[in-house]
């Protein structure tokens, strides 16, 4: 049987990640099966927005061989344990903050007993916020902790973790693993791609290296989308009706001190249009702001991320303005050619969606790879999985939107109901009355799992009404020891694990 090839377009972190994987899984053993060639063009930089993951990455660099310790070394990395959402639910007043966290712990849920109902039924104005009664990861991330010790070993730790990282800096880590697995890498800047008479692509052209030709190519050229969009045509399907921001300003900026205690979760602090991630790398912190171009300006935008920056980002602080729609190609998979990454689709970087779909678009192809016969045949499944995972990241991106009772444009039309889809819709006119379940999810579609949701509706203040149903939860006394068990915890993991810069420090020093 005739070994396939592979040709990748683009770099950055799409294209290496999906040249690693792919190298894994169709090279990674003396029947290889497929021949990998990337191409590059030295003209064109990564955009690297969302220095953030989901905890899949991890998985994911496990997969492909890269150890941690070289992650965390080779692409200035930290741990991050969850979202710290600032003032998403009301409109600040002077001089006060409040802020609901949303962690990669599951709430503690001990065997034939859910404490979620037990939370609900609670009094309101006494009980503690949910992630915090639900999980010790609040605690831990709270006081800046790490979610590990360095004993714990490689992708393990006490709490349930992703990363922090540098995204041009992992692009190079991926590149020399992808390489060692055997990818072939030219340097060529495209120059266009000629359709063949079945309608699917004959061959592209680049300027430094001619004409190539391959079974598959995979389109990681971006925002572009030369391949996908521009050779084949395939349309975009627009979620600007549900998610309004179109732009972002993003920077880094230094520490006050290089002792400076990292933040272990992203802080995703909301403004008037929109708002800003806030990620704590080891040493620098990655900022940027997220808003609408119909609610703001770039002028006010870049003088709210000034603002947020303060005295530490005023000198030495470069920014830049991307510009972007929300939404996908209707068809990620189209004859020979498939997208990855911006190319295929793209959603605000809210939640660090977009890496973990980079991740789930390389799974599929590698595991639904035709070895022989047409090598569109899976075209049809993927997009199918592919768009229905992008529907319901809408659902959970705009649930954070929804829900806010700010007072500003931006945030009233996010309430307007002709904005929320109609699933979303539907399921929280069902959770008015019971808290999400597993059930109302269908796992091979989803990234984000029943107790994301909780942690965002009742983080947003969501009320759900069991009391008529009080009566069918008779082990209140049992909850409580269980609640102060949870409490006891946290304080006991607060003070015992490392502080997160002590453990990145350890990790950078064992080099």
């Amino acid at each position: 049987m005739a070994r396939r090839s592979i040709l990748i377009i683009g770099g950055g972190t799409a294209g290496w990640l999906t040249a690693a994987y792919l190298a894994r899984m169709l090279q990674g053993s003396a029947g290889a099966s497929a021949d990998i060639v990337l191409v590059e063009s030295p003209d064109i930089a990564p955009i690297g927005v969302g220095e953030g993951a989901f905890p899949t990455l991890r998985d994911t660099l496990r997969f492909i061989g890269v150890d941690e310790a070289a992650f965390v070394r080779g692409a200035s990395g930290t741990f991050k344990q969850g979202i710290r959402f600032t003032d998403w639910v009301r409109t600040p007043e002077a001089g006060g903050a409040r802020h609901f966290f949303h962690p990669f712990e599951a709430p503690f849920q001990p065997e034939g007993m859910n404490l979620v109902p037990y939370w609900l039924l609670k009094d309101q104005a006494s009980r503690l916020p949910f992630a915090e009664a639900m999980t010790i990861q609040h605690r831990v991330a709270a006081a800046k902790r790490a979610p590990k010790r360095t004993e714990d070993g490689e992708f393990s730790g006490a709490l349930n973790y992703a990363y922090h990282f540098d995204a041009g800096r992992l692009a190079g880590l991926l590149a020399a693993r992808a390489k060692a697995l055997g990818v072939r890498h030219i340097q060529g800047t495209l120059a266009g791609a000629m359709r063949g008479a079945d309608g699917g692509i004959d061959h592209v052209v680049t300027r430094e290296q001619g004409e190539l030709r391959a079974d598959l190519y995979v389109d990681c050229t971006g925002f572009r989308a030369e391949l996908i969009g521009g050779a084949l045509g395939v349309p975009f399907v627009s979620t600007r009706r549900q998610l309004f921001a179109d732009r972002a300003i993003a920077c880094k900026i230094p520490y006050e001190s290089p002792e400076a205690p990292i933040e272990s979760a992203t802080i995703a602090a909301a403004h008037e249009a929109g708002w800003i991630w806030d990620i704590g790398l080891a040493g620098a912190r990655g900022l940027g702001i997220v808003y609408s171009s119909d609610h703001m300006d770039e002028e006010r935008a870049a003088a709210l991320l000034a603002a947020y920056a303060g005295p530490a980002g005023a000198s030495g602080r470069s920014s830049r303005l991307i510009r972007f729609e929300a939404g996908w190609r209707a068809r990620q998979w189209e004859r020979n050619c498939v997208a990855v990454g911006l190319s295929g689709g793209f959603l605000e970087p809210l939640e660090a969606t977009g890496l973990v779909m980079i991740e789930a678009a390389v799974a599929m192809i590698a595991e639904l790879f035709p070895h022989h016969g047409p090598i569109d045949a899976p075209a049809r499944r993927f997009n199918q999985l592919m768009v229905a995972r992008y529907e319901n990241i809408v659902n959970f991106l705009k649930l954070h939107y929804c829900l806010s009772r700010r007072t500003e444009p931006f945030w009233r039309d996010n309430r307007d109901p002709g904005s929320i889809p109609d699933r979303l819709a539907a399921l929280l006119g069902e959770w008015r009355y019971r808290p999400p379940a597993r059930f109302d999810f269908d796992l091979d579609v989803e990234t984000f799992a029943f107790f994301n949701y909780q942690y965002v509706l009742y983080g947003m203040g969501f009320e759900t009404d069991l009391g008529p149903a009080r009566g069918a939860f008779p082990n209140g006394a049992e909850a409580e020891r269980l609640f102060a068990r949870i409490r006891s915890y946290a304080e006991r993991a607060a003070r015992d694990l490392p502080s997160h810069r002590a453990l990145v420090a350890e990790i950078d020093a064992a080099r």
